[in-house]
């Protein structure tokens, strides 16, 4: 009965800003191309929220090392909605790409987005290439980590500055699980480090 809360509880925290986003007015007039993007976006988000937590094996059914395993999946899943979601407003409107990718973007939502893409792919490549670089697993526990709260952290800023489809309440909510779920793994994991020292 637990897991099905927890995980009822969780699929709810995820769907929400989804479906809130999907079903938003303000997509009335827009293009498919740009609504594809703009949904990637949110899903990328919302698959942030389940990386902390497979990655620490706290979610039912799922211990540590099968956690890893789908935590892998989820993070090739968050790099493709990231370009999906920079490709579509590409496609849509190559100039504020152009301006956001250059740091010349007027909105500072586009700053934090940018940082967080460049910290996505970073963490992939670093995850792709730790058995050829044979780092020591505390090092490159604490470089994937370091480029986790760059993620989390500007991904949260660039979603709750865009006054957009999500809704207020919905995005902030989201956010915050993404936050505490990352916070929450990385003081446990410190607290585990120091027992064993």
């Amino acid at each position: 009965m637990r897991a099905v809360l927890i995980w009822g509880a969780l699929g709810a925290a995820l769907l929400v800003p989804l479906w809130v986003a999907a079903t938003s007015p303000l997509l009335a007039w827009r293009e498919p191309i740009y609504i594809i993007a703009g949904l990637a976006g949110v899903i990328g988000l919302a698959l942030m929220a389940l990386q902390p937590l497979l990655a620490a094996g706290l979610l039912p059914g799922l211990p540590a090392p099968k956690g890893r395993r789908v935590h892998l999946w989820i993070g090739l899943a968050i790099v493709t909605a990231v370009i999906l979601h920079v490709a579509g407003l590409w496609i849509t409107s190559p100039p504020d790409v152009i301006d956001a990718l250059t740091f010349r973007s007027p909105t500072p939502f586009a700053i934090w987005g940018v940082m967080a893409m460049w910290a996505v792919f970073a963490a992939a490549l670093l995850a792709s290439l730790r058995r050829k670089l044979r780092l020591p697993p505390r090092i490159w526990r604490r470089a994937h980590t370091a480029l986790a709260l760059v993620i989390v952290g500007g991904t949260s800023a660039h979603a709750l500055l865009i006054e957009g489809t999500m809704g207020t309440v919905s995005k902030t909510a989201l956010c915050l699980l993404v936050v505490l779920a990352t916070l929450k793994v990385i003081h446990d994991l410190r607290i585990w480090t120091r027992r064993r020292a």
